[in-house]
């Protein structure tokens, strides 16, 4: 395992690793008393499952993914002189990596394949809230695996000893048939008297099915929004017609909250990062992030790194003697800290992209400022002066279109430092290109603060960055239908 990550999150509660392996062939039963706190695969059921699969999501999202994210859209970096995260912060993942083939197998086994299980089950008894809960965590889940991956196996997988060697689909394909199945769960009868309400089993909105609803169209705007580059009438056609029913979108953060101060009960990333490397050293201030919070006099630094003119290091520059980078300080972290699935900024951010591309672009500024006042509440702080006119962030009205985006999607990118939420930021910015990338690094006096650099101590040919995660060796090592690796520099279908 190269990266040094290991996510135990990824197994906590794992009460139903036998109904896995079961499904997966897996028949022999022990001749000894049934231990209740391990069920068979016939005592599973969808309020069992759920959450399982739920913790699983964020123990890969908010922990080993949170990480790499983080590093790669240069919130923080690799502390000086350490070594726990240099593949990370050089861009050095191959395909045997621990990060890259544990992200695919957990989100596969603990994620899409107990979802599955929830859908059947579910469906066969007529329980829509359950099909659809597992419908929006199956397509969420699903889409991470695409957006790091590209190609997964989809359309021939989850189906154990029965086919060993599924086909790879592409991005594109996987996509369509995820919005597809979100469209059919949203149109069952939430009225039947077959539905089981989820409560406490419900780890993200304890059974509250209209927030279910507004996740479920939420997630269909940013799988939409994620096409425009490659397939930009079919974006726009299905904004326009998730827009004409009137759909409600995300008022609350779509999150796992009930993390614990006790080990392996604790948020994934402060597990990981904090608690298995007995230290809090590893992960310190990016120059990057560091100088656009300086420059704009963002109060959001002292929250991240304890000063308004904190110490920093310039991104990738792990092995520099420079006695200034010892006084960097880590990033904040706590053991109760959420993970962010989809969260209230980023559902105001997406509405605000909508609107701007496809509307006319009048509720652009309402919804964009509602964005970046959600993003300094979640901080305990109030952001109305950045966004009044003159302030620091007041939407650019009188701009250009890419002026506008660029305004969305970089105050999207500082919301993702909050709730293990950094995938999403490199996602974006391979998406949309906002932040822009310097063309030069961050120690150069043209240096603007904000812009991301490439790593110095970069893996990569120059100019080179990570547009994705190369396929794991775990899958192209058994699988005879694997495709021909692709480089971690070759954008995923929907990039830039």
């Amino acid at each position: 395992m190269n990266s040094k990550i290991f996510n135990k999150h990824s197994i906590t509660t794992c009460c139903l690793l036998i109904l896995l392996m079961a499904e997966m062939g897996c028949k022999k039963q022990l001749n000894i008393n049934q231990n209740p706190n391990f069920p068979t695969l016939n005592q599973g059921t969808p309020a069992l499952v759920f959450p399982v699969a739920v913790l699983a999501t964020a123990g890969e999202v908010g922990g080993n993914l949170a990480i790499v994210g983080g590093m790669w859209s240069q919130y923080f970096c690799q502390a000086a002189l350490a070594q726990q995260y240099v593949d990370i912060d050089s861009y050095n993942l191959p395909s045997t990596d621990g990060v890259v083939n544990q992200s695919y197998v957990n989100l596969f086994t603990d994620g899409l394949k107990n979802y599955q299980f929830v859908i059947d089950q579910a469906s066969a008894n007529g329980d829509w809230n359950f099909n659809l809960m597992g419908t929006v965590m199956k397509a969420y889940a699903a889409e991470v695996l695409v957006d790091l991956y590209d190609e997964i196996p989809y359309s021939q997988a989850l189906q154990g000893a029965a086919n060993l060697n599924p086909k790879f689909d592409s991005g594109y394909s996987i996509y369509t048939s995820l919005l597809s199945s979100i469209d059919t769960a949203l149109g069952k009868d939430f009225s039947a008297s077959t539905n089981t309400q989820a409560g406490s089993q419900d780890l993200v909105f304890a059974g509250n099915m209209t927030n279910w609803m507004a996740f479920a169209n939420t997630l269909k705007l940013k799988m939409y929004l994620r096409m425009v580059n490659a397939h930009p009438d079919v974006a726009q056609a299905g904004i326009q017609a998730l827009y004409n029913g009137n759909p409600g979108f995300l008022t609350v953060d779509a999150s796992v909250t009930n993390f614990s101060t006790t080990p392996n009960n604790d948020n994934p990333m402060y597990e990981t990062n904090i608690r298995s490397n007995n230290t809090s050293a590893n992960l310190r201030a990016s120059t990057t992030f560091v100088s656009w919070l300086e420059a704009n006099n963002d109060p959001r630094i002292v929250y991240w790194f304890g000063s308004t003119t904190p110490a920093s290091i310039n991104q990738g520059d792990y092995t520099n003697i420079n006695p200034v980078y010892s006084s960097a300080p880590t990033f904040a972290e706590t053991q109760t800290d959420p993970v962010e699935f989809i969260s209230l900024p980023e559902s105001y951010f997406l509405q605000a992209e909508a609107d701007l591309r496809y509307f006319g672009g009048s509720n652009t500024q309402n919804l964009y400022n509602q964005g970046v006042l959600a993003a300094f509440s979640q901080l305990g702080l109030d952001g109305s002066s950045f966004v009044a006119g003159g302030g620091a962030y007041a939407f650019p009205a009188a701009g250009t279109m890419d002026q506008k985006l660029q305004a969305i999607i970089v105050q999207k990118w500082a919301s993702g430092a909050y709730g293990c939420h950094g995938i999403e930021g490199f996602f974006e910015q391979n998406r949309t290109g906002y932040p822009i990338r310097s063309a030069v690094y961050s120690t150069d006096p043209g240096y603007i603060p904000g812009q991301l650099v490439i790593s110095k101590n970069s893996d990569l040919g120059p100019g080179a960055v990570p547009k994705r995660f190369v396929f794991p060796y775990s899958e192209t090592s058994r699988n005879t239908n694997a495709p021909a690796q692709v480089p971690e520099t070759t954008p995923v279908w929907w990039g830039k």
